[in-house]
């Protein structure tokens, strides 16, 4: 596929190198992005590909898939649900090899009804930062482990949007973040903190573990159910705002390159650790505001998830 107009030149067929003897994981890899993610990895021939989701059937369809494209790499659905922190603790217990190279948190959800997670957090924080946040701890120990191997090149990879910029005041409203927050948009505000989350976490593993090169991405703004399962209403605003944005709509196999340049088509040297990027390769810093650069409210995000993540 030729590149899109604007994006660096960056074809995964083409300039993915050989993955062999490389673990990975990657979130909703059922549909969308994940899905794509997955298939344009497999082809590359990585020992192993763990993916998560919660539609079984879908699940099947992929490993079906990933069988006739890539027949040799190993591959694991894992039942996920970020929506609980405990399933999630469960769920990463399925995860049974030594090292994990790439880890690509690609799942979440925007413009959801107003409710909560299992453990009583509004949704869209849940399930976009916390049961992420929950996953990249109980993984973490392995990727260490992977990053002291001569020639290592352990990957984090958060996925965030533009929809960031929209977070509170005081990026976080950590004392409202549990329970629900009604209105449309209130919605975009939540969303948009948990986006700001997304960012800032990743920079903050590249602070305390710079043996792992963390980056947060935005893949634009693509026709996946995440944008085209929206109502209409709300819909129209994303689509209308990214629009005015100058941002095209994508199709998921465009929205697919910049997560997969940052996991595998970038040399590790090319990436800055705790950078954001937009598609493809663009190293946007320069665009956050000052919460989400501050080291103070990294620390602060960073010690609020612990204390949260450590009830379970």
């Amino acid at each position: 596929m030729p590149p899109v107009a604007g994006y660096v030149d960056f074809n995964p067929e083409r300039d993915i190198p050989s993955l062999q003897g490389k673990v990975i994981f990657i979130t909703e890899g059922t549909a969308g992005l994940g899905k794509e993610s997955v298939l344009a990895l497999a082809r590359h021939k990585p020992v192993h590909i763990y993916f998560s989701g919660r539609n079984g059937n879908a699940a099947d369809s992929v490993l079906r898939e990933v069988g006739d494209i890539a027949p040799g790499v190993g591959i694991t659905f894992v039942e996920l649900d970020l929506t609980s922190l405990a399933a999630v603790k469960v769920a990463s217990s399925k995860f049974v090899h030594n090292r994990l190279d790439i880890l690509m948190c690609n799942a979440g959800i925007m413009s959801k009804p107003s409710g909560v997670s299992a453990d009583g957090y509004e949704i869209h924080f849940a399930t976009n930062h916390l049961g992420h946040a929950m996953l990249t701890q109980q993984l973490l120990p392995v990727m260490l482990k992977t990053a002291e191997q001569p020639e290592a090149d352990v990957r984090l990879i958060n996925l965030t949007s533009l929809g960031w910029a929209m977070h509170p005041r005081d990026g976080v409203s950590f004392s409202t973040v549990r329970g629900p927050q009604d209105g449309f948009w209130e919605s975009q505000r939540v969303y948009g903190q948990s986006k700001l989350a997304n960012i800032v976490y990743a920079a903050e593993i590249a602070r305390r573990y710079p043996a792992i090169t963390a980056v947060s991405v935005h893949p634009g703004v693509v026709k996946t159910d995440l944008v085209e399962g929206l109502s209409r209403a709300t819909r129209y605003f994303v689509k209308a705002t990214s629009a005015i944005l100058g941002n095209r709509l994508l199709d998921p196999s465009q929205g697919r390159l910049s997560q997969l340049w940052a996991a595998a088509g970038a040399r590790k040297e090319q990436l800055v650790n705790g950078a954001l990027y937009l598609p493809v390769g663009v190293m946007s810093n320069h665009t956050l505001d000052k919460t989400a650069k501050s080291p103070e409210f990294a620390k602060k995000l960073w010690a609020w998830t612990q204390s949260i993540l450590d009830e379970y």
